[in-house]
């Protein structure tokens, strides 16, 4: 067993260390706080059941003819651009926070799928895209037999 020394300011964040993190939030990543948690551009959701693996994601202001959805292998890749509303003159914006231009974000699928099968729908802004997975990668259930003697 061995003593530790206890410093009662050692866990406090030194002001030097909240002014870095506060710089770096604000001006090198503004705004990501909206972003991904995995640093991409679209957050999204990502599920599967015994027959299909379910890709959700929020495309507020997106039209469905400017999303690209494309499979490629065993990764999903959903791209598209929000156009930007035209600024107004002579105002001074007060905050300027909605995001315009272009987004990206490719994932891995976690299993064999069947990539002509799959379907995408959009609605109210989210986009659902249904991947069925190959009968490969679908469980199989084995009957137990018994056997009288």
């Amino acid at each position: 067993m061995s003593i530790v020394r206890w410093e009662p300011f050692g866990d406090l964040v030194t002001l030097r260390e909240a002014m870095d993190r506060l710089f770096e939030e604000s001006f090198i990543r503004p705004g990501s706080r909206l972003l991904s948690p995995h640093g991409g551009d679209l957050a999204l959701d990502m599920y599967e059941t015994d027959d299909e693996i379910v890709v959700t994601a929020v495309l507020p202001g997106v039209k469905p003819e400017d999303v690209d959805v494309t499979i490629t292998g065993e990764s999903l890749c959903i791209k598209g651009e929000t156009q930007a509303e035209t600024m107004v003159e002579n105002a001074n914006y007060l905050r300027q926070e909605r995001r315009y231009g272009a987004f990206s974000r490719t994932i891995a699928l976690p299993s064999p799928i069947q990539p002509d099968k799959a379907e995408a729908k959009f609605k109210d802004g989210v986009l659902t895209l249904s991947i069925p997975k190959a009968e490969e990668a679908k469980p199989k259930t084995i009957k137990v037999k018994t056997e009288n003697k």
